[in-house]
């Protein structure tokens, strides 16, 4: 499974460097010079990192090859991708990258099934996107709210109060 690092975004400067918008907790390994970076569409790479820097809080890259303004804009909008499986395990047991919580079915307390994780967001405090009923519900991927994350079952469990769920059916 591929997973988003990072997203390259407008070019800096003439000689073809460009902004990224990093997804990733590791960005000084993900970004180090000389480090081979997959990217979707895959046809625009594998780019090689020349090198980084961090411009008033924006990571700023240059890539082999990449010289110029023009060459660096065809390069916007491009994901920079690396495979889950050169992601160590976490140490900490209550830790979980987002492709281990997508497709994880989701339980309430009684064990009934509520629906599934489809994706996790990160916007100031981490949600899980739980596809019940045909749409959407937001969680907040909080212990008080998932106390149990089993990846071997593959399931997790919300405990949360009445219409978390269901938020159209408060009780």
């Amino acid at each position: 499974m591929q997973l988003v690092v990072g997203r390259i975004g407008r070019p800096h400067g003439l000689r073809g460097e460009v902004s990224v918008e990093v997804r990733t907790d590791d960005p000084d390994r993900r970004f180090a010079p000389g480090a081979v970076v997959a990217t979707d569409p895959a046809a625009r790479g594998p780019l090689v990192v020349r090198s980084s820097r961090s411009h008033a809080g924006t990571l700023l890259v240059r890539f082999e090859g990449v010289g110029d303004r023009d060459r660096a804009e065809e390069l916007r909008g491009t994901m920079l991708v690396i495979d889950s499986a050169d992601i160590p395990p976490s140490d900490d047991p209550d830790e979980f990258h987002d492709h281990q919580l997508i497709g994880l079915a989701v339980l309430t307390p009684d064990g009934e099934r509520a629906g599934e994780v489809t994706d996790v967001l990160h916007h100031g405090q981490d949600l899980l996107v739980v596809r019940r009923k045909g749409r959407d519900v937001y969680v907040p991927f909080v212990k008080a709210l998932v106390p149990v994350v089993d990846l071997e079952k593959g399931h997790l469990v919300v405990d949360g109060p009445a219409g978390l769920l269901d938020p159209d059916e408060v009780v």
